[in-house]
């Protein structure tokens, strides 16, 4: 009490609610009790009597609504707002569930979450909540299949919940279907109805993640961190935010205050291995792998991006080992969608790499494994990247059928792709013009596993190919500029190869050699058979 009243005090509220439950023989005796959270008085009392185990929710529902009345709460608001507690489930055991499941994906973060959540379900296979959340949780490891059919199920029930509960789940139903507008809407009302409700804040701040917008997302988490410093949202959305705009010191406090509170999750995890990356922290990148190590659901991201850090250095053998432990522990944990996306992000490094045969290869075993939508996409990244333009060309229409609702796919992915194809086909003129949606959102990570500024990447390429090579080093350079967004995917160490090609074409060779120099460094222990390797020593050798 003591504890609880001294929180209410610091939040500024005005009451705070207890109650216990009684056992008389089969019955229960339930007490709620609303004290003021300065004095301690007690506001208001009510008292009910559920005849089973199974009246209890229902016995609940009605009292807190008798004392929301006597607090004060108008009629028409109690209406508006007085969904009952057994109409969003009808079992207590599911409830017990979803409370245990939120509170570990508060603590601990999404992977651990999901038996609770699920259980949960298993006990009411009408538990609409339960649905949602998993939806969530499944989007943020990277299972967008998933992820959807959670949602819909959740969306499909959503007249059973509150109006609050109602928000959340349309939310999470137009994320899922990449319905970026109505999210935006959706998040606004919600603020709007629930001034102190952490929830569309973080949301809001992912979403300007997405699309680019790091300030305006670094204010949102600022708020949910007010809101919910318990969350590890709130350190992972905040930290990943001061990573994406370079703000490397402020990210390590964000990931160290989150530490000492005991907020240990596998997100925050990834992005403390990314901080290291970028701070060239090799010892703490080892850490994070053997942090990961065993844990379902979380060990194959840190093994994937420890396979892309060994690729940006060139080190390829031992990046395809890393590929081939992520991909395995994926699906160990019955996470197939994972492991082809950790298949199909192998199969584009090669293609960018020069080995089209591999990747190709790669590419057709992932489809097979489990052809959801990031998959698809990258998939046909990589085909095109590799040369197989029919195929990639094949994939881009399936998915304008499958995806008509997604913001993103049609604003960025498939521009993007659709000029990969171009380049492969020689016309960067096309290109160059079937890009241009993508400028807005080039910064952004586009709702997708990757990003890594890719419109600008294939910009340049194409200023390459039309022998612009002015342009084509302004774009390579928002690589090298945006190194938190890039991170450790091979891009970002090619980049400075492409910056040297496009000096070479100006006739520069002042700055076209530091920029070969610079590549050949990164790649002093890389393998020596990796073909753009070779490539660029014979042409550091003509300069």
């Amino acid at each position: 009490m003591d504890i609880g009243q001294e929180l209410c005090v610091r939040t500024g509220s005005k009451a705070l609610l207890g109650g216990t439950i009684s056992r008389l023989g089969d019955h229960y005796l339930l007490n709620l009790n609303a004290f003021a959270c300065n004095a301690g008085d007690n506001l208001a009392q009510e008292q009910g009597e559920a005849k089973s185990r199974e009246d209890v929710l229902k016995t609940l529902s009605r009292i807190s609504s008798s004392l929301r009345g006597k607090l004060g709460e108008s009629l028409p608001s109690v209406q508006k707002f007085n969904v009952p507690m057994e109409a969003t489930t009808s079992s207590l055991e599911a409830l017990r569930n979803f409370s245990m499941g939120m509170k570990v994906w508060y603590q601990e973060g999404d992977a651990p979450s999901i038996p609770f959540f699920k259980q949960a379900i298993q006990l009411d296979p009408d538990f609409p909540m339960a649905y949602a959340m998993l939806s969530t949780i499944y989007g943020n490891l990277l299972q967008p299949s998933v992820q959807l059919e959670y949602a819909t199920k959740a969306y499909q029930l959503r007249d059973r919940v509150t109006e609050r509960e109602k928000m959340r789940i349309t939310e999470f139903y137009f994320r899922a279907r990449g319905e970026l507008d109505k999210e935006v809407e959706t998040c606004e009302l919600w603020i709007a109805e629930y001034p102190r409700d952490p929830g569309p804040h973080g949301t809001l701040g992912q979403l300007y993640h997405d699309t680019g917008q790091y300030d305006k997302a670094l204010a949102e988490y600022q708020t949910l961190m007010r809101l919910a410093p318990n969350a590890v949202l709130s350190y992972s959305g905040l930290g990943v935010g001061y990573l994406f705009l370079n703000r490397l010191d402020e990210a390590k406090v964000v990931f160290d205050h989150a530490l000492r509170r005991g907020l240990d999750s596998g997100n925050l995890h990834q992005q403390i291995y990314a901080l290291a990356f970028l701070r060239g922290d090799a010892a703490q990148m080892g850490q994070q792998v053997a942090w990961d190590a065993g844990k379902p659901g979380i060990e194959d991201i840190l093994l994937s991006m420890q396979s892309d850090t060994e690729a940006y250095f060139g080190r390829m053998t031992r990046a395809r080992d890393y590929s081939r432990r992520a991909l395995d522990s994926a699906v160990r944990s019955d996470s197939k969608e994972k492991a082809a996306l950790w298949q199909v992000n192998a199969a584009l490094r090669e293609a960018e790499l020069g080995n089209g045969g591999a990747a190709r290869r790669e590419v057709a075993k992932a489809l097979a494994l489990s052809p959801g939508r990031d998959v698809e996409v990258i998939a046909a990244l990589a085909l095109a990247r590799a040369g197989d333009a029919s195929r990639a060309e094949a994939l881009c229409k399936e998915m304008e059928k499958t995806y008509p609702t997604n913001n993103l796919m049609k604003l960025y992915w498939l521009p993007s792709l659709k000029a990969a194809i171009d380049i492969s086909n020689n016309k960067p003129s096309r290109a160059l013009l079937g890009l241009e949606p993508t400028a807005t959102y080039e910064l952004g990570l586009a709702d997708g596993y990757i990003n890594y500024l890719y419109p600008a990447y294939l910009r340049g390429q194409a200023y390459l190919l039309t022998h612009n090579g002015t342009a084509a080093a302004t774009e390579f350079q928002k690589l090298l500029d945006h190194q938190g967004i890039v991170q450790n995917f091979v891009t970002g160490s090619l980049a400075h190869l492409q910056m040297g090609r496009a000096y070479a074409l100006l006739g520069d060779t002042a700055r076209a050699k530091p920029a070969y120099q610079t590549f050949l460094n990164l790649w002093k222990d890389a393998d020596p058979d990796v073909p753009i390797l070779k490539q660029a020593k014979a042409e550091f050798a003509k300069l």
